[in-house]
């Protein structure tokens, strides 16, 4: 070690030592798991950027050529600076490449206040996380090199060097080579690779890894020969085969498929299943909400249709720009206990919501469809005309729903005309329809009179409740509503749901039979 090992004693070189290794060995194994993992890209990770760089990082996202490059620049710069940090092999190249990409992963995602939005993490950042931390530990390494003393650069500048030749160089080839000189040789290769156990105890844990995620899968993942469990196959954004078409309520353009906002807010229609409103609302943590939204602009979905209780949640991811999805408000006038609905009162109510909703930048307000059907029954049509005239007023598409084709009915007699309609609209061919008793799956009464009115409406129609709470699958419960009239779907989707529901979509609403099966035309 020579002058080297005045430089450190041999705790500070142990410490220093080993913390260039475990370095590397994250670099190493981050790097082969990309690279053996079925379509990885880094394609998200860009693409939730949202800080100063937010529109180069997106660019490189939506850019298949310069992803495909920042992809394998990635993976193999993972590998080669693992590899170089843990073997002591160009270290110092190394170490400012490592520098190089935390830097960029940094600037990509910054757990910054208001920019937190982006990829899981292992908890809650304040402008520290761990790239931050590694960065930082890279440039300790840099200024305290270690590998010229154990690392296989210690090897390769004893070759560049003329001393260790000229110890163990003898004129008199009979003469053996100094025990001295033949000693120094075998001590300067073993702290050349002294890290090489490291490497394989690495090789190890990395077999014993896939054995067990080979077991995983066998077993508890895939699990064909069990009756119990399904085998799941979630489609990605890579299976999306187009953006969902798009068409215009007065001077707004607005998807064709429209998501609901029930799941989001934690509101699942369960029928007896008790638990599944717990469920959904530990789902959708606030993370999950904003990663749903963007899946779903991703897909050509630019509507939300939701509730005044999720305004400042929408709010919130506009002003974090992750996101610029326009909502739809419905706007309830009842409160709900045990017993029933019952009225709020008129500005207590239903005007309360709708202006909280204007305020928070809805695109429409519309009249809940169970408002409608109560205001109804309990002769308060005016209240509900009165609120149209309102939402009007304020420079907002206004919007009437029911659950009862009797109210859309009574709306139209009573000389209503909103800018479109909400209805309830699924068949009743699954097995837990009950046609005597009223349960959480079913809401749209009767849909032969329902089919039968929509075709005298002439404004627009967004369906709902197409799928009576998840019994009828999509293929069905869409092609249903599109083939009877409705010129919109809304529907709750989980943000594994959302591509299959966008293609199932496009494929109904591209399927030439459709024009001969639909009786009433497009009304946008």
């Amino acid at each position: 070690m020579g002058a080297h090992k005045k430089d450190y004693s041999n705790w500070q070189l142990t410490v220093l030592v080993l913390l260039r290794v475990t370095i590397g060995w994250h670099f190493l194994y981050e790097g082969l798991a990309k690279l053996f993992t079925p379509g990885w890209s880094a394609a998200e990770y860009l693409d939730v950027s949202r800080w100063i760089f937010g529109g180069l990082f997106q660019w490189m996202a939506a850019n298949e050529t310069i992803l495909s490059g920042v992809n394998f620049l990635n993976i193999w710069g993972l590998i080669l600076i693992g590899l170089g940090l843990m073997f002591g092999l160009f270290t110092r190249i190394a170490s400012f490449g490592g520098m190089a990409l935390l830097l960029l992963y940094y600037v990509a995602n910054p757990p910054f206040v208001g920019l937190d939005f982006g990829p899981p993490t292992e908890g809650h950042y304040l402008i520290v996380n761990k790239n931050l931390v590694e960065l930082f530990a890279l440039f300790v390494i840099t200024l305290f090199p270690t590998s010229h003393l154990i690392g296989i650069d210690r090897l390769f500048k004893r070759l560049q060097s003329e001393q260790p030749v000229k110890e163990i160089k003898s004129e008199d080839k009979s003469k053996p080579v100094p025990a001295e000189a033949s000693d120094i040789n075998r001590r300067n290769l073993l702290k050349s690779f002294a890290t090489i156990p490291f490497a394989g105890a690495f090789l190890v844990s990395l077999i014993q890894k896939n054995k067990w995620e080979s077991w995983e899968e066998q077993n508890l993942v895939d699990a064909v020969t069990s009756a119990s469990v399904k085998t799941f196959d979630f489609a990605s954004l890579k299976d999306l085969k187009g953006q969902i078409p798009t068409a215009k309520i007065k001077d707004v353009e607005i998807s064709r498929l429209i998501m609901g906002g029930n799941l989001l807010s934690g509101w699942a229609h369960s029928r007896d299943l008790i638990y599944v409103s717990s469920l959904v609302k530990a789902y959708h943590h606030k993370d999950k909400i904003f990663a749903s939204l963007l899946t779903a602009e991703k897909c050509g979905i630019n509507t939300l249709l939701t509730n005044p209780i999720m305004c400042t949640m929408i709010n919130e991811y506009w002003k974090r720009n992750i996101g610029k999805i326009q909502f739809i408000s419905d706007c309830v006038g009842l409160g709900y206990t045990a017993e029933g609905a019952y009225d709020l009162g008129y500005e207590e109510g239903l005007m309360k919501n709708i202006k909280r909703a204007i305020e928070y930048g809805a695109i429409s307000c519309y009249i809940q469809g169970e408002t409608t059907d109560y205001y109804r029954e309990q002769g308060k049509l005016d209240l509900i005309a009165k609120a149209i005239d309102y939402i009007r007023s304020q420079g907002l598409i206004a919007g009437l729903g029911a659950h009862r084709i009797e109210s859309i009915k009574a709306c139209v007699d009573f000389g209503m005309d909103p800018d479109f309609w909400m209805k309830t609209l699924h068949h009743h061919n699954y097995w837990s329809a009950d046609h005597n008793t009223w349960h959480d799956n079913m809401y749209c009464f009767n849909p032969d009179e329902t089919v039968s009115y929509i075709k005298t409406l002439k404004q627009p129609v967004i369906a709902f409740k197409t799928l009576a709470a998840g019994a009828i699958h999509p293929e069905d419960g869409f092609r249903f509503a599109f083939e009877n009239g409705a010129d919109f779907v809304c529907a709750g989707m989980y943000d594994f749901q959302m591509v299959d529901d966008v293609n199932i979509t496009l494929n109904i609403l591209n399927d030439e039979n459709l024009a001969k099966v639909r009786e009433r035309p497009w009304m946008v």
